[in-house]
């Protein structure tokens, strides 16, 4: 008596439907999306909001374009508006370095590279401190930081200059000096609340992790936070020389004569100087705003990256 057969096992047929979602997908192009709801169809909306950055960039742009004008044109005006230059010179900024413009640069240079550099080792040690550990008085010192940030200039105007006349214990005379406007300004309490929030992001599983390995306090700072502390760096770096750089009473107060003055105080005085013109007064504005225009631009990247952090933390 034979065996029956046995059927061969027959293979499903795919249907339609299984067999399109087993293709490969193709990819896609991404839509020209943003926070304000833009695509990439043109309507009216989409005109509306072009209209409106336009206008924006112009109120922006507007003063920008006037100063690098003025600062070339022959026969300049503060009170009109003018993008392109009239009768080319490159006068103005010949009178403008005839008034000492580059040795007020040279002054604010040296102060904002030696006060930034402070402020980021100030508040570097102490955003390290407050954030990764835990000490009685913490939040006292907190909040003198936080009260910092709320006293204006003109408060502390004359108690400061008294201070920078004779300072304390030591009795030094700090007037007339770089370091009669770099030491005020070497801790700011915006970058070390920026910083600190920032530290306390840091999973304490690295540390730890670094600890074990033998890792000291220095060294846990200098190579495991740090690094990851960049962005916020960045934008404590781009305000921060903004802060030292558009200094005005501080420079005013600490200086013993006028040269002492950095470029900001001395504008105001070629503002007032009867001999100059408007033009004179747009090339210095020029000089003085290259510097922020570097330093943005070098930082962008981390600036931009910063803020994003901030904005999506928690």
């Amino acid at each position: 008596m034979s065996a029956p057969a046995i059927d061969p096992v027959r293979t499903p047929v795919p249907s339609a439907a299984v067999r399109k979602a087993a293709e490969p997908r193709r990819a896609t192009p991404a839509r020209f999306d943003t926070a304000l709801g833009w695509s990439d169809r043109p309507s009216a909306a989409w005109a509306l909001r072009i209209l409106l950055c336009a206008i924006a960039l112009g109120i922006f742009a507007a003063p920008f374009l006037t100063i690098v004008s003025g600062a070339f044109s022959t026969h300049a005006s503060g009170s009109s508006l003018s993008f392109l230059p009239r009768d080319s010179t490159m006068l103005n900024f010949r009178v403008a370095g005839e008034r000492g413009i580059w040795d007020y640069f040279t002054n604010s240079l040296v102060i904002a590279g030696g006060a930034l550099l402070l402020q980021l080792a100030v508040s570097v040690l102490a955003a390290y401190a407050l954030a990764r550990h835990r000490f009685c008085g913490q939040a006292l010192i907190l909040t003198l930081f936080m009260l910092t940030m709320m006293l204006p200039e003109e408060v502390i105007a004359i108690p400061l200059s008294l201070v920078l006349g004779h300072v304390p214990v030591v009795g030094l005379d700090l007037k007339g000096t770089a370091w009669g406007v770099i030491l005020p300004l070497g801790a700011w309490g915006f970058s070390v609340m920026l910083l600190t929030e920032f530290m306390k992001d840091i999973p304490t599983e690295i540390e730890e992790a670094a600890r074990l390995d033998g890792v000291g306090e220095f060294r846990m700072l200098w190579q495991i936070v740090l690094p990851l502390c960049k962005p916020a760096l960045g934008v404590a770096g781009v305000l921060g020389f903004v802060m030292i750089w558009d200094q005005y009473l501080l420079p005013l107060i600490a200086a013993k004569d006028p040269t002492d003055y950095t470029v900001t105080v001395a504008l105001s005085i070629l503002r007032t100087d009867p001999e100059v013109g408007s033009g004179v007064v747009l090339a210095g504005a020029l000089i003085a705003l290259v510097p922020s225009l570097i330093v943005y631009l070098l930082l962008q990247r981390s600036l931009v990256t910063g803020i994003a952090a901030g904005a999506t933390k928690g």
